[in-house]
């Protein structure tokens, strides 16, 4: 079997074209490939630490809930027992100027007018209502 040269040389060159021809095929389709396995694990990663940041975003902003509703309540408490101690002492003081109008009164009614007595009682009872103001001023101020 005896084939002529120029046969063999003819299907040589097929062949070498064939070849180089799927060599470069499978090359382009092997960096298209790596190109989109890149690119596939950059979203990838960029989905998942954005979902990350999300939950502890909320983590945090729930545990910032959690400790304003706490300071709140400790600061509520805190107002409320403020306002109780305050109106306490302002009953008591209110009950002292009232006995103290009721003393002044009578020392009023059984004295003359320019005792000293008197002058004292006035005195005493403008001090205790000046203290009086001044826990009122100071319960507003809370409020």
């Amino acid at each position: 079997m005896s084939l002529p040269l120029d046969a063999r040389q003819e299907t040589y060159a097929r062949g070498v074209k064939s070849t180089t021809s799927k060599k470069k095929h499978t090359y382009a389709f092997l960096l298209m490939a790596w190109v989109f396995l890149i690119a596939g694990g950059v979203w990838g990663t960029k989905a998942y630490s954005d979902h990350l940041r999300g939950q502890i975003a909320q983590q945090i902003a729930e545990q910032n809930k959690t400790q304003l509703e706490a300071i709140q309540q400790d600061y509520q408490t805190q107002i409320g027992d403020l306002k109780t101690a305050f109106q306490t002492e302002i009953a008591k003081l209110q009950t002292k100027v009232d006995s103290l109008n009721e003393l002044l009164a009578f020392t009023k009614d059984s004295a003359n007018s320019k005792t000293d007595n008197s002058n004292q009682l006035y005195t005493q009872l403008a001090e205790v209502k000046k203290q009086l103001e001044e826990l009122q001023h100071n319960l507003d101020v809370l409020k």
